[in-house]
Protein backbone atom coordinates (compact mmCIF):
# COMPACT_ATOMS: atom_id res chain seq x y z
CA UNK A 1 0.00 0.00 0.00
CA UNK A 2 1.40 3.42 -0.91
CA UNK A 3 1.88 6.07 1.86
CA UNK A 4 -1.63 8.03 2.90
CA UNK A 5 -1.96 11.24 1.20
CA UNK A 6 -1.95 14.10 3.18
CA UNK A 7 -4.82 15.96 4.89
CA UNK A 8 -5.42 18.30 1.73
CA UNK A 9 -5.31 15.85 -0.94
CA UNK A 10 -8.17 13.93 1.36
CA UNK A 11 -9.67 17.03 1.38
CA UNK A 12 -10.05 17.22 -2.43
CA UNK A 13 -10.23 13.52 -3.25
CA UNK A 14 -13.72 14.18 -0.29
CA UNK A 15 -15.11 16.68 -2.40
CA UNK A 16 -14.49 14.65 -6.01
CA UNK A 17 -16.38 11.68 -4.10
CA UNK A 18 -18.86 13.89 -3.64
CA UNK A 19 -19.22 15.44 -7.23
CA UNK A 20 -18.62 12.09 -8.57
CA UNK A 21 -20.62 9.33 -6.97
CA UNK A 22 -17.40 8.05 -5.23
CA UNK A 23 -15.52 6.87 -8.52
CA UNK A 24 -12.33 7.59 -9.34
CA UNK A 25 -11.75 9.55 -11.89
CA UNK A 26 -8.25 8.19 -12.84
CA UNK A 27 -9.85 4.84 -12.98
CA UNK A 28 -11.93 5.81 -15.18
CA UNK A 29 -9.14 7.74 -17.23
CA UNK A 30 -6.82 4.57 -17.36
CA UNK A 31 -9.75 2.09 -18.54
CA UNK A 32 -10.41 4.64 -21.44
CA UNK A 33 -6.93 5.80 -22.47
CA UNK A 34 -6.42 1.85 -22.55
CA UNK A 35 -9.01 0.94 -24.99
CA UNK A 36 -8.54 4.25 -26.83
CA UNK A 37 -4.40 3.49 -27.64
CA UNK A 38 -5.30 -0.28 -28.73
CA UNK A 39 -8.37 0.69 -30.60
CA UNK A 40 -6.03 3.58 -32.30
CA UNK A 41 -3.47 1.00 -33.66
CA UNK A 42 -5.90 -1.25 -34.94
CA UNK A 43 -7.51 0.96 -37.62
CA UNK A 44 -8.24 -2.23 -40.31
CA UNK A 45 -10.52 -3.54 -37.14
CA UNK A 46 -12.42 0.19 -36.72
CA UNK A 47 -12.80 0.33 -41.12
CA UNK A 48 -14.41 -3.66 -40.33
CA UNK A 49 -16.79 -2.30 -37.72
CA UNK A 50 -17.50 0.83 -39.84
CA UNK A 51 -18.73 -1.45 -42.86
CA UNK A 52 -20.44 -3.34 -40.74
CA UNK A 53 -19.01 -6.81 -41.78
CA UNK A 54 -15.79 -9.01 -41.60
CA UNK A 55 -16.09 -9.67 -37.65
CA UNK A 56 -18.54 -12.40 -35.98
CA UNK A 57 -22.09 -10.61 -35.09
CA UNK A 58 -22.16 -8.71 -31.98
CA UNK A 59 -24.66 -10.73 -29.13
CA UNK A 60 -27.54 -8.70 -29.42
CA UNK A 61 -27.94 -5.89 -27.42
CA UNK A 62 -30.27 -6.63 -24.24
CA UNK A 63 -33.40 -5.47 -24.51
CA UNK A 64 -34.64 -2.57 -22.15
CA UNK A 65 -37.97 -4.39 -21.40
CA UNK A 66 -39.73 -0.68 -22.08
CA UNK A 67 -38.96 -1.27 -25.48
CA UNK A 68 -40.94 -4.25 -25.63
CA UNK A 69 -44.87 -3.53 -25.79
CA UNK A 70 -46.90 -3.45 -28.64
CA UNK A 71 -46.62 0.53 -28.65
CA UNK A 72 -43.29 0.49 -29.58
CA UNK A 73 -44.08 -1.30 -33.51
CA UNK A 74 -46.03 1.53 -34.79
CA UNK A 75 -44.48 4.44 -36.40
CA UNK A 76 -42.68 6.49 -35.61
CA UNK A 77 -41.37 4.80 -32.35
CA UNK A 78 -40.41 2.09 -34.13
CA UNK A 79 -37.98 3.67 -35.62
CA UNK A 80 -37.02 5.77 -32.72
CA UNK A 81 -36.34 1.82 -30.98
CA UNK A 82 -34.58 0.54 -34.31
CA UNK A 83 -32.19 3.41 -34.70
CA UNK A 84 -31.47 3.46 -30.85
CA UNK A 85 -30.83 -0.35 -31.06
CA UNK A 86 -28.47 -0.58 -34.00
CA UNK A 87 -26.24 2.14 -32.57
CA UNK A 88 -26.13 0.64 -29.54
CA UNK A 89 -25.06 -2.71 -30.86
CA UNK A 90 -22.24 -0.59 -32.81
CA UNK A 91 -21.07 0.99 -30.06
CA UNK A 92 -20.71 -2.15 -27.80
CA UNK A 93 -18.85 -3.43 -30.62
CA UNK A 94 -16.26 -0.90 -30.71
CA UNK A 95 -15.75 -1.19 -27.13
CA UNK A 96 -15.55 -5.05 -26.96
CA UNK A 97 -12.89 -7.64 -27.91
CA UNK A 98 -10.37 -5.32 -28.95
CA UNK A 99 -7.18 -7.10 -28.18
CA UNK A 100 -4.14 -5.82 -26.10
CA UNK A 101 -7.02 -4.32 -23.49
CA UNK A 102 -6.42 -5.13 -20.16
CA UNK A 103 -9.54 -6.78 -18.94
CA UNK A 104 -10.49 -5.03 -16.16
CA UNK A 105 -10.15 -2.07 -18.55
CA UNK A 106 -12.45 -3.45 -20.77
CA UNK A 107 -14.98 -4.13 -18.75
CA UNK A 108 -14.79 -0.80 -16.99
CA UNK A 109 -15.09 0.85 -20.53
CA UNK A 110 -18.59 -1.72 -21.77
CA UNK A 111 -19.82 -0.67 -18.50
CA UNK A 112 -19.85 2.90 -19.13
CA UNK A 113 -21.10 2.54 -22.62
CA UNK A 114 -24.10 0.48 -21.48
CA UNK A 115 -24.77 3.37 -18.40
CA UNK A 116 -24.79 6.19 -21.70
CA UNK A 117 -26.80 3.63 -23.56
CA UNK A 118 -29.09 3.15 -20.66
CA UNK A 119 -29.69 6.81 -19.66
CA UNK A 120 -30.53 7.46 -23.64
CA UNK A 121 -33.03 5.12 -24.27
CA UNK A 122 -36.02 6.65 -25.90
CA UNK A 123 -38.27 5.25 -23.39
CA UNK A 124 -36.49 7.96 -20.81
CA UNK A 125 -38.04 10.84 -22.82
CA UNK A 126 -41.61 12.08 -22.91
CA UNK A 127 -41.75 12.41 -26.87
CA UNK A 128 -39.88 9.47 -27.52
CA UNK A 129 -41.92 7.20 -25.07
CA UNK A 130 -45.17 6.14 -26.84
CA UNK A 131 -46.45 5.12 -23.49
CA UNK A 132 -46.00 8.40 -21.77
CA UNK A 133 -47.74 10.48 -24.31
CA UNK A 134 -50.54 8.22 -24.72
CA UNK A 135 -50.99 8.46 -21.23
CA UNK A 136 -50.96 12.33 -21.21
CA UNK A 137 -53.61 12.54 -23.92
CA UNK A 138 -55.57 10.32 -22.28
CA UNK A 139 -55.48 12.48 -18.56
CA UNK A 140 -55.49 15.96 -20.33
CA UNK A 141 -51.59 16.29 -18.57
CA UNK A 142 -52.52 15.11 -14.96
CA UNK A 143 -50.04 12.30 -15.01
CA UNK A 144 -47.44 14.92 -15.70
CA UNK A 145 -48.80 17.10 -12.49
CA UNK A 146 -48.71 13.78 -10.54
CA UNK A 147 -45.08 12.89 -11.69
CA UNK A 148 -44.40 16.52 -10.38
CA UNK A 149 -45.43 15.81 -7.26
CA UNK A 150 -43.73 12.69 -7.12
CA UNK A 151 -40.42 14.38 -7.73
CA UNK A 152 -40.88 17.49 -5.73
CA UNK A 153 -42.09 14.68 -2.32
CA UNK A 154 -38.44 13.05 -3.23
CA UNK A 155 -36.63 15.66 -3.52
CA UNK A 156 -38.12 16.73 -0.05
CA UNK A 157 -37.69 13.04 1.75
CA UNK A 158 -33.27 13.13 0.40
CA UNK A 159 -32.66 16.72 1.26
CA UNK A 160 -34.54 15.35 4.93
CA UNK A 161 -33.06 12.20 4.75
CA UNK A 162 -36.34 10.31 4.80
CA UNK A 163 -37.33 6.84 4.07
CA UNK A 164 -38.98 6.70 0.31
CA UNK A 165 -42.65 7.26 0.12
CA UNK A 166 -44.59 4.13 1.65
CA UNK A 167 -41.51 2.85 3.50
CA UNK A 168 -43.47 3.81 6.88
CA UNK A 169 -45.83 0.48 6.28
CA UNK A 170 -43.14 -1.51 7.40
CA UNK A 171 -41.36 -0.57 10.35
CA UNK A 172 -39.14 -2.89 12.92
CA UNK A 173 -41.12 -4.36 15.10
CA UNK A 174 -44.26 -3.55 14.33
CA UNK A 175 -45.07 -4.71 10.30
CA UNK A 176 -40.89 -6.73 10.14
CA UNK A 177 -38.94 -8.16 12.49
CA UNK A 178 -41.75 -9.20 14.36
CA UNK A 179 -40.72 -12.67 15.38
CA UNK A 180 -41.13 -12.78 19.30
CA UNK A 181 -37.35 -12.79 20.90
CA UNK A 182 -35.10 -11.18 23.53
CA UNK A 183 -31.83 -9.47 23.39
CA UNK A 184 -29.90 -11.58 25.21
CA UNK A 185 -26.62 -9.50 24.28
CA UNK A 186 -25.20 -6.04 23.50
CA UNK A 187 -21.85 -4.74 23.32
CA UNK A 188 -20.44 -2.02 21.49
CA UNK A 189 -21.00 -3.67 17.95
CA UNK A 190 -24.21 -5.91 18.40
CA UNK A 191 -26.98 -7.07 19.45
CA UNK A 192 -27.31 -10.65 20.31
CA UNK A 193 -31.25 -11.93 19.76
CA UNK A 194 -32.78 -15.18 21.10
CA UNK A 195 -36.29 -15.93 19.74
CA UNK A 196 -39.12 -17.36 21.62
CA UNK A 197 -39.57 -21.27 21.00
CA UNK A 198 -42.97 -21.67 19.27
CA UNK A 199 -42.68 -25.32 20.02
CA UNK A 200 -43.17 -28.16 22.69
CA UNK A 201 -40.04 -29.29 22.07
CA UNK A 202 -36.34 -28.30 19.94
CA UNK A 203 -33.69 -29.48 18.64
CA UNK A 204 -30.62 -30.26 20.49
CA UNK A 205 -28.12 -27.51 18.43
CA UNK A 206 -29.22 -24.44 18.07
CA UNK A 207 -28.73 -21.77 14.85
CA UNK A 208 -26.63 -18.52 14.69
CA UNK A 209 -27.59 -16.28 11.96
CA UNK A 210 -24.95 -13.54 10.61
CA UNK A 211 -26.14 -11.38 8.42
CA UNK A 212 -24.59 -8.79 6.39
CA UNK A 213 -23.58 -5.58 8.20
CA UNK A 214 -23.78 -3.70 5.13
CA UNK A 215 -27.69 -3.96 5.60
CA UNK A 216 -29.72 -4.54 8.75
CA UNK A 217 -30.31 -8.13 9.75
CA UNK A 218 -33.97 -8.30 9.64
CA UNK A 219 -33.84 -9.28 5.36
CA UNK A 220 -33.89 -12.34 7.52
CA UNK A 221 -36.79 -12.06 9.83
CA UNK A 222 -39.09 -9.93 6.95
CA UNK A 223 -43.25 -10.09 7.61
CA UNK A 224 -44.15 -13.10 9.16
CA UNK A 225 -45.55 -14.87 6.02
CA UNK A 226 -41.19 -15.03 4.06
CA UNK A 227 -39.19 -15.50 7.80
CA UNK A 228 -36.93 -17.29 7.39
CA UNK A 229 -36.35 -16.84 11.32
CA UNK A 230 -39.83 -17.79 12.27
CA UNK A 231 -39.71 -20.69 9.74
CA UNK A 232 -37.21 -22.41 11.68
CA UNK A 233 -38.60 -21.24 15.13
CA UNK A 234 -41.57 -22.94 13.84
CA UNK A 235 -39.65 -25.73 12.79
CA UNK A 236 -38.42 -26.87 16.59
CA UNK A 237 -34.76 -24.80 16.45
CA UNK A 238 -34.12 -22.56 18.76
CA UNK A 239 -32.38 -19.34 16.92
CA UNK A 240 -29.98 -16.50 17.40
CA UNK A 241 -29.32 -13.63 15.19
CA UNK A 242 -26.92 -11.26 15.61
CA UNK A 243 -28.34 -7.47 14.86
CA UNK A 244 -25.21 -5.30 13.81
CA UNK A 245 -25.07 -1.54 15.11
CA UNK A 246 -25.27 1.54 12.60
CA UNK A 247 -22.03 2.61 13.30
CA UNK A 248 -21.32 6.14 12.51
CA UNK A 249 -17.45 7.90 12.58
CA UNK A 250 -16.96 7.31 16.71
CA UNK A 251 -16.56 3.88 15.12
CA UNK A 252 -14.38 5.02 11.94
CA UNK A 253 -11.10 2.14 13.45
CA UNK A 254 -13.29 -1.00 13.51
CA UNK A 255 -11.40 -3.67 11.83
CA UNK A 256 -12.59 -6.87 10.12
CA UNK A 257 -11.03 -8.35 13.35
CA UNK A 258 -13.42 -6.56 15.44
CA UNK A 259 -16.36 -7.70 13.36
CA UNK A 260 -14.85 -11.14 14.01
CA UNK A 261 -14.13 -10.84 17.54
CA UNK A 262 -17.39 -8.62 19.23
CA UNK A 263 -19.95 -10.34 16.81
CA UNK A 264 -19.38 -13.65 16.17
CA UNK A 265 -16.82 -15.20 18.85
CA UNK A 266 -18.78 -12.99 21.57
CA UNK A 267 -22.05 -14.42 20.43
CA UNK A 268 -21.16 -18.04 20.70
CA UNK A 269 -19.90 -17.34 24.02
CA UNK A 270 -22.54 -15.72 24.68
CA UNK A 271 -24.64 -19.05 23.14
CA UNK A 272 -22.34 -21.43 25.55
CA UNK A 273 -23.23 -19.70 28.50
CA UNK A 274 -27.54 -19.98 27.71
CA UNK A 275 -26.75 -23.41 26.14
CA UNK A 276 -23.56 -24.97 27.80
CA UNK A 277 -22.00 -27.62 25.61
CA UNK A 278 -23.96 -27.55 23.00
CA UNK A 279 -22.55 -27.18 19.25
CA UNK A 280 -23.93 -24.32 16.77
CA UNK A 281 -25.37 -24.40 13.46
CA UNK A 282 -23.68 -20.98 12.07
CA UNK A 283 -25.54 -19.29 9.44
CA UNK A 284 -23.71 -16.72 7.47
CA UNK A 285 -25.54 -14.48 4.92
CA UNK A 286 -23.54 -12.63 2.23
CA UNK A 287 -20.34 -10.83 3.96
CA UNK A 288 -21.91 -12.58 7.29
CA UNK A 289 -20.98 -15.38 5.48
CA UNK A 290 -17.80 -14.66 4.53
CA UNK A 291 -16.93 -13.98 7.88
CA UNK A 292 -18.07 -16.93 9.29
CA UNK A 293 -16.19 -19.10 6.84
CA UNK A 294 -13.22 -16.94 8.55
CA UNK A 295 -14.58 -17.89 11.88
CA UNK A 296 -15.03 -21.31 10.79
CA UNK A 297 -11.19 -21.75 9.73
CA UNK A 298 -10.11 -20.12 12.42
CA UNK A 299 -12.14 -22.16 15.07
CA UNK A 300 -10.81 -25.25 12.99
CA UNK A 301 -7.40 -24.22 13.09
CA UNK A 302 -7.89 -23.79 16.85
CA UNK A 303 -9.61 -27.51 17.72
CA UNK A 304 -12.60 -25.61 18.26
CA UNK A 305 -15.28 -27.42 18.05
CA UNK A 306 -18.23 -25.64 18.89
CA UNK A 307 -19.68 -25.80 15.64
CA UNK A 308 -22.44 -28.20 14.44
CA UNK A 309 -22.16 -27.49 10.71
CA UNK A 310 -21.78 -24.15 8.51
CA UNK A 311 -24.17 -23.01 6.03
CA UNK A 312 -23.16 -19.64 3.40
CA UNK A 313 -25.96 -17.90 1.89
CA UNK A 314 -25.08 -16.42 -1.14
CA UNK A 315 -21.88 -15.63 0.28
CA UNK A 316 -18.20 -15.45 -1.62
CA UNK A 317 -15.25 -17.12 -0.22
CA UNK A 318 -12.98 -16.42 -3.72
CA UNK A 319 -13.33 -12.89 -5.42
CA UNK A 320 -11.35 -13.57 -8.29
CA UNK A 321 -14.87 -13.60 -10.26
CA UNK A 322 -16.83 -11.21 -7.80
CA UNK A 323 -19.33 -10.27 -10.54
CA UNK A 324 -19.95 -6.67 -11.64
CA UNK A 325 -19.07 -4.95 -8.43
CA UNK A 326 -15.87 -6.19 -9.33
CA UNK A 327 -15.65 -3.31 -12.05
CA UNK A 328 -15.47 -0.62 -8.88
CA UNK A 329 -12.53 -2.59 -7.23
CA UNK A 330 -8.89 -1.98 -8.23
CA UNK A 331 -5.67 -0.43 -6.57
CA UNK A 332 -7.01 2.98 -8.33
CA UNK A 333 -10.30 3.06 -6.80
CA UNK A 334 -9.59 1.32 -3.19
CA UNK A 335 -6.68 4.20 -2.82
CA UNK A 336 -9.23 6.85 -3.89
CA UNK A 337 -12.61 5.46 -1.76
CA UNK A 338 -10.17 5.30 1.45
CA UNK A 339 -9.44 8.78 1.34
CA UNK A 340 -12.87 9.46 1.12
CA UNK A 341 -13.89 7.44 4.07
CA UNK A 342 -10.82 8.43 6.17
CA UNK A 343 -12.25 11.91 5.79
CA UNK A 344 -15.61 11.12 7.29
CA UNK A 345 -14.92 8.19 9.24
CA UNK A 346 -17.74 5.76 7.36
CA UNK A 347 -18.88 5.02 3.70
CA UNK A 348 -22.50 6.10 3.71
CA UNK A 349 -25.03 3.99 2.58
CA UNK A 350 -26.19 6.28 -0.08
CA UNK A 351 -22.65 5.82 -1.50
CA UNK A 352 -22.91 2.33 -2.23
CA UNK A 353 -26.31 2.38 -2.64
CA UNK A 354 -25.33 4.20 -5.63
CA UNK A 355 -22.71 1.37 -7.34
CA UNK A 356 -25.40 -1.27 -7.14
CA UNK A 357 -27.99 1.19 -9.12
CA UNK A 358 -25.27 1.83 -11.63
CA UNK A 359 -25.06 -2.30 -12.24
CA UNK A 360 -28.91 -2.10 -13.11
CA UNK A 361 -29.82 1.42 -14.06
CA UNK A 362 -32.18 0.52 -16.42
CA UNK A 363 -34.49 -1.63 -13.69
CA UNK A 364 -33.35 0.35 -11.06
CA UNK A 365 -32.97 4.12 -11.85
CA UNK A 366 -34.47 5.23 -15.36
CA UNK A 367 -37.51 3.02 -15.53
CA UNK A 368 -38.63 4.31 -12.05
CA UNK A 369 -37.78 7.56 -13.24
CA UNK A 370 -39.78 7.28 -15.95
CA UNK A 371 -42.82 5.06 -13.98
CA UNK A 372 -42.88 8.17 -11.08
CA UNK A 373 -42.21 10.78 -12.86
CA UNK A 374 -43.18 10.75 -16.42
CA UNK A 375 -45.92 8.34 -16.01
CA UNK A 376 -47.21 9.90 -12.49
CA UNK A 377 -47.62 6.06 -11.60
CA UNK A 378 -46.09 5.05 -7.91
CA UNK A 379 -44.39 1.39 -7.80
CA UNK A 380 -45.93 -0.20 -4.21
CA UNK A 381 -43.65 -0.57 -1.44
CA UNK A 382 -42.76 -3.85 -0.38
CA UNK A 383 -41.15 -5.10 2.66
CA UNK A 384 -38.40 -6.07 0.46
CA UNK A 385 -38.31 -2.80 -0.98
CA UNK A 386 -38.51 -0.99 2.54
CA UNK A 387 -35.67 -3.11 4.26
CA UNK A 388 -33.47 -2.64 1.27
CA UNK A 389 -33.92 1.85 1.79
CA UNK A 390 -33.05 1.34 5.57
CA UNK A 391 -29.30 1.04 4.75
CA UNK A 392 -26.25 1.20 7.04
CA UNK A 393 -22.83 3.25 7.26
CA UNK A 394 -19.21 0.69 6.62
CA UNK A 395 -16.66 1.94 9.17
CA UNK A 396 -13.60 3.30 7.04
CA UNK A 397 -10.99 0.02 8.58
CA UNK A 398 -13.02 -2.54 8.50
CA UNK A 399 -14.54 -1.95 5.05
CA UNK A 400 -10.91 -0.94 3.65
CA UNK A 401 -9.88 -4.12 5.12
CA UNK A 402 -12.50 -6.22 3.69
CA UNK A 403 -12.46 -4.83 0.03
CA UNK A 404 -8.78 -4.58 0.27
CA UNK A 405 -7.47 -7.52 1.96
CA UNK A 406 -10.36 -9.70 0.23
CA UNK A 407 -11.51 -8.39 -2.85
CA UNK A 408 -8.31 -6.93 -4.11
CA UNK A 409 -5.57 -9.30 -2.53
CA UNK A 410 -8.01 -12.26 -2.51
CA UNK A 411 -6.13 -12.99 0.98
CA UNK A 412 -8.73 -15.99 2.19
CA UNK A 413 -8.71 -17.98 -1.27
CA UNK A 414 -5.30 -18.09 -1.11
CA UNK A 415 -4.40 -18.70 2.09
CA UNK A 416 -3.40 -14.97 3.43
CA UNK A 417 -5.77 -13.96 5.69
CA UNK A 418 -4.70 -13.62 9.23
CA UNK A 419 -6.56 -13.81 12.02
CA UNK A 420 -4.47 -13.39 15.47
CA UNK A 421 -1.58 -12.89 13.26
CA UNK A 422 -1.46 -16.25 11.68
CA UNK A 423 -2.96 -17.36 8.31
CA UNK A 424 -6.47 -19.58 8.08
CA UNK A 425 -7.60 -22.23 5.51
CA UNK A 426 -10.30 -22.79 4.49
CA UNK A 427 -9.70 -26.39 4.28
CA UNK A 428 -9.81 -26.79 7.64
CA UNK A 429 -13.06 -26.60 8.30
CA UNK A 430 -14.51 -30.52 8.78
CA UNK A 431 -17.99 -29.82 9.55
CA UNK A 432 -21.38 -30.11 6.73
CA UNK A 433 -21.11 -27.58 5.15
CA UNK A 434 -24.63 -26.04 3.02
CA UNK A 435 -23.68 -23.77 0.49
CA UNK A 436 -26.49 -21.72 -1.56
CA UNK A 437 -26.23 -19.58 -4.49
CA UNK A 438 -29.07 -17.57 -5.91
CA UNK A 439 -29.03 -17.61 -10.09
CA UNK A 440 -29.71 -14.17 -10.95
CA UNK A 441 -27.20 -12.74 -8.16
CA UNK A 442 -25.09 -9.82 -9.43
CA UNK A 443 -23.65 -9.35 -6.26
CA UNK A 444 -22.47 -12.71 -5.30
CA UNK A 445 -22.47 -14.51 -8.62
CA UNK A 446 -23.75 -18.34 -7.88
CA UNK A 447 -20.50 -19.80 -9.37
CA UNK A 448 -18.14 -17.07 -7.20
CA UNK A 449 -20.52 -18.48 -4.66
CA UNK A 450 -19.53 -22.53 -6.00
CA UNK A 451 -16.13 -21.91 -5.60
CA UNK A 452 -15.87 -22.82 -1.53
CA UNK A 453 -16.04 -26.27 -2.91
CA UNK A 454 -12.83 -25.64 -4.85
CA UNK A 455 -10.92 -24.14 -1.31
CA UNK A 456 -12.79 -26.62 0.84
CA UNK A 457 -13.14 -30.78 1.15
CA UNK A 458 -15.60 -31.08 3.75
CA UNK A 459 -19.11 -32.69 2.94
CA UNK A 460 -21.27 -30.05 1.02
CA UNK A 461 -24.62 -29.51 -0.06
CA UNK A 462 -24.93 -27.03 -2.87
CA UNK A 463 -28.07 -25.56 -3.71
CA UNK A 464 -28.86 -23.56 -6.31
CA UNK A 465 -32.12 -21.26 -6.67
CA UNK A 466 -34.00 -18.78 -8.57
CA UNK A 467 -33.84 -15.51 -8.03
CA UNK A 468 -31.66 -12.73 -7.28
CA UNK A 469 -29.49 -11.73 -3.61
CA UNK A 470 -32.07 -10.90 -1.70
CA UNK A 471 -35.51 -12.43 -3.16
CA UNK A 472 -33.76 -15.64 -3.64
CA UNK A 473 -33.22 -15.89 -0.37
CA UNK A 474 -36.80 -14.99 0.46
CA UNK A 475 -37.82 -17.87 -0.63
CA UNK A 476 -40.69 -19.63 1.35
CA UNK A 477 -42.69 -21.91 0.70
CA UNK A 478 -46.06 -21.31 -1.30
CA UNK A 479 -43.70 -18.45 -3.49
CA UNK A 480 -44.47 -18.55 -7.12
CA UNK A 481 -41.85 -19.28 -9.54
CA UNK A 482 -39.46 -20.55 -7.30
CA UNK A 483 -37.31 -24.00 -7.77
CA UNK A 484 -34.14 -25.45 -7.02
CA UNK A 485 -31.61 -27.51 -7.59
CA UNK A 486 -29.80 -29.70 -4.84
CA UNK A 487 -26.41 -32.04 -4.87
CA UNK A 488 -23.99 -33.11 -1.94
CA UNK A 489 -20.68 -33.87 -2.15
CA UNK A 490 -19.74 -36.37 0.28
CA UNK A 491 -16.34 -35.43 2.06
CA UNK A 492 -12.69 -35.78 0.27
CA UNK A 493 -14.76 -36.56 -3.10
CA UNK A 494 -14.08 -35.80 -6.84
CA UNK A 495 -14.80 -31.99 -7.39
CA UNK A 496 -17.97 -31.27 -9.63
CA UNK A 497 -17.70 -28.45 -11.87
CA UNK A 498 -20.29 -25.53 -12.37
CA UNK A 499 -21.83 -27.44 -15.44
CA UNK A 500 -21.53 -30.58 -14.01
CA UNK A 501 -23.46 -29.60 -11.38
CA UNK A 502 -26.32 -27.61 -13.66
CA UNK A 503 -26.48 -31.50 -15.59
CA UNK A 504 -26.44 -33.66 -12.62
CA UNK A 505 -28.35 -31.65 -10.27
CA UNK A 506 -32.30 -32.39 -11.31
CA UNK A 507 -35.04 -29.47 -10.87
CA UNK A 508 -36.85 -29.33 -7.82
CA UNK A 509 -40.77 -27.22 -7.51
CA UNK A 510 -40.55 -25.07 -4.79
CA UNK A 511 -38.44 -23.34 -2.14
CA UNK A 512 -35.76 -24.79 -0.92
CA UNK A 513 -36.20 -23.33 2.88
CA UNK A 514 -37.91 -27.32 3.64
CA UNK A 515 -34.68 -29.24 1.77
CA UNK A 516 -32.52 -26.69 4.73
CA UNK A 517 -35.15 -27.52 7.64
CA UNK A 518 -34.24 -31.25 6.83
CA UNK A 519 -30.49 -30.66 6.38
CA UNK A 520 -30.46 -29.44 9.54
CA UNK A 521 -32.31 -31.45 11.08
CA UNK A 522 -30.04 -34.31 9.30
CA UNK A 523 -27.38 -32.94 11.48
CA UNK A 524 -28.91 -32.31 14.75
CA UNK A 525 -29.62 -34.63 17.92
CA UNK A 526 -32.63 -35.47 19.87
CA UNK A 527 -34.87 -32.95 20.77
CA UNK A 528 -35.22 -31.31 24.18
CA UNK A 529 -37.24 -28.85 26.58
CA UNK A 530 -36.31 -25.10 24.96
CA UNK A 531 -33.77 -23.58 27.07
CA UNK A 532 -35.04 -20.62 29.23
CA UNK A 533 -34.65 -16.68 27.55
CA UNK A 534 -31.13 -15.47 28.23
CA UNK A 535 -29.14 -16.53 31.47
CA UNK A 536 -29.32 -14.39 34.64
CA UNK A 537 -27.58 -16.38 36.98
CA UNK A 538 -24.84 -16.35 34.49
CA UNK A 539 -24.69 -12.54 33.77
CA UNK A 540 -27.04 -12.62 30.54
CA UNK A 541 -29.82 -11.05 31.57
CA UNK A 542 -32.40 -9.90 28.88
CA UNK A 543 -31.48 -6.91 27.70
CA UNK A 544 -34.84 -6.17 25.89
CA UNK A 545 -37.39 -7.23 23.22
CA UNK A 546 -36.82 -8.07 19.89
CA UNK A 547 -35.74 -6.28 17.82
CA UNK A 548 -33.51 -4.35 20.01
CA UNK A 549 -32.50 -0.85 19.56
CA UNK A 550 -29.83 -1.44 17.05
CA UNK A 551 -32.12 -2.09 14.25
CA UNK A 552 -33.61 1.02 14.75
CA UNK A 553 -31.10 3.30 14.52
CA UNK A 554 -30.68 5.96 11.42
Amino acid sequence: MSEPPNEFDRSLHAVWGRVGGGISLAAQMLAWSDWALHFATQPGRGVELGLGHALPAARPLTHDPRLAADDWAQWPFSMYRDTFETAGRRLLELVQGVPGVERHHEQWVNFAMRQGLEMSSPANLFATNPQVLKKTAATAGANLLVGAAHGLEDLWRKALALPPAGAEAFRPGHEVAVTPGTVVLRNELIELIQYAPTTPTVHAEPVLFVSAWIMKYYVLDLSPHNSLIRYLVDQGHTVFAISWKNPGAAEAQLGMDDYLRLGICASLDAIDIILPRRRVHAVGYCLGGTLMAIAAAAMARERDDRLASLTLLAAQTDFTEPGEIGLFIDESQLTFLEDIMARQGYLDSTQMAAAFQALRAGDLVWGPMVRHYLLGERSPMTDLMAWNADGTRMPYRMHADYLRRLFLDNALAEGRYLVHGRPVSLNDIDVPVFLLGTRTDHVAPWRSVYKFSLLCDADVTFVLTEGGHNAGILSEPGHAHRSHRMLRRLANSTYVAPDDFLDTAREIEGSWWPAFAQWLVAHSGPRRRPPAMGAPRRGLPPVCDAPGTYVLMR
